[in-house]
């Protein structure tokens, strides 16, 4: 139907009855704003749904490599040879399990409990060998650490590093393989051997060049933010962040330099309070720390001190990473005097800064980078 036929009836349906228009229109106005809600929920329960979302560190992985191929039992034929000897081919091996290091991938979330890699195929007439089975490779963040029974069995730290997991089974013989003097046709094959089963536990540990350390809104994820182009979530109270955030800075010579924002530190995080250890050792892949206090809180000297406390207790020497202290929110009144007076007690470099207005921001980054040249 052209359009014009269609204008045409609608026109002539509004003349026949006056109601039509404004029925149609209201009818209309009605399922726009159902489309829109059903929209704007939707929108809305996924935002929920990824505010949610956990940031899983840790998981136990049932692991099994594919079973081998069945052999096959089979005798040549053709034409002028109805009686041949035994073509039977064996079976194809089965296909491993393979965990492969990928910047792109941030947690152990998408990681499942359970991988089982591809089984061999049948082996065929004309000693064809069945198809071997496809190898299954599982992406993990860097920095996942496999364990066996409390053991290390591999660490993957460099980007693309592979570790097989679990390898599959061998496939099995066919009949050609048990041709004998004495057994010329033998009616034999032997099936697939299983693949190799594990139960590994997968623990994540974030890799970063300089790990943020601090109480909770210090303003850390705000530091953050202006370090780099990260965008973790920022308000005005405490705990605000609950997952570690990686951030890159980017210097002109095309240098880059991740910087982590580790939440959750409190007093007595050594033992286990708050989010304690399992963010706390996400600290140890860090190459240096930054303590970043709040400058215009008067306690200052003691939130130093209590971190020092918190991390040499949780391991012996972490502390003798931070050569540096960030003192934040030095746009806010009695920053300044607060300052003075953290300098008077420490011997380690205070760098006043502000992350919400971005001031001395510049020449933190230029810190950061003395401090991994070191």
């Amino acid at each position: 139907m052209s359009l014009y036929r269609v204008h045409k009836l609608a026109f002539l349906q509004q003349i026949q009855n006056p109601w039509y228009g404004i029925i149609s229109t209201r009818v209309h106005d009605i399922r726009t704003k159902r489309i829109l809600a059903t929209k704007a929920n939707k929108q809305n329960r996924n935002y929920k749904n990824a505010k949610d979302r956990r940031f899983i560190d840790w998981r136990r992985i049932r692991i099994m490599g594919g079973s081998g191929g069945a052999g096959c039992v089979s005798f040549f034929r053709a034409a002028n040879l109805p009686k041949g000897g035994p073509d039977g081919g064996d079976g194809g091996d089965g296909g491993d399990v393979i965990f492969q290091a990928d910047h792109g991938v941030r947690t152990l979330e998408p990681i499942g409990n359970l991988y089982k890699g591809k089984n061999g195929g049948r082996g065929t007439s004309r000693y064809r060998r069945g198809h071997r089975g496809e190898n299954l490779i599982v992406k993990v963040p860097l920095g996942t650490v496999f364990k066996e029974d409390s053991e290390i069995i591999a660490d993957l730290c460099k980007q693309d590093e592979l570790f097989v997991a679990c390898k599959g089974g061998s496939g099995g013989n066919g009949n050609v393989s048990f041709v004998t003097p004495t057994n010329r046709l033998p009616r034999e094959a032997t099936e697939g051997t299983p693949g190799e089963e594990r139960l590994l536990e997968a623990e994540m540990q974030t890799i970063a060049d300089i790990g943020l350390v601090g109480f909770p809104n210090a303003g850390k994820s705000t530091l953050l933010r202006a370090l780099s182009r990260a965008k973790p979530a920022v308000a005005a109270y405490p705990f605000t962040t609950r997952n570690p955030h990686v951030g890159v800075i980017e210097y002109e010579d095309y240098m880059q330099i991740a910087v982590a924002d580790i939440p959750g530190l409190v007093v007595g995080a050594h033992k286990n309070v708050g989010l304690g250890h399992s963010f706390l050792r996400h600290i140890e892949r860090c190459r240096g720390l930054l303590y970043v206090i709040d400058a215009a809180d008067d306690e200052l000297c003691n939130q130093l001190e209590a971190l020092h406390f918190e991390l040499e207790q949780y391991q012996e020497g972490l502390s003798a990473r931070s050569p540096a202290v960030v003192a934040n929110k030095i746009d806010l009144p009695q920053a300044h005097e607060n300052i003075h007076r953290l300098k008077q007690i420490t011997q380690l470099q205070v760098i006043p800064v502000s992350a919400e207005c971005k001031e001395n921001i510049p020449t933190l980054k230029e810190l950061i980078r003395k401090l991994l040249n070191r």
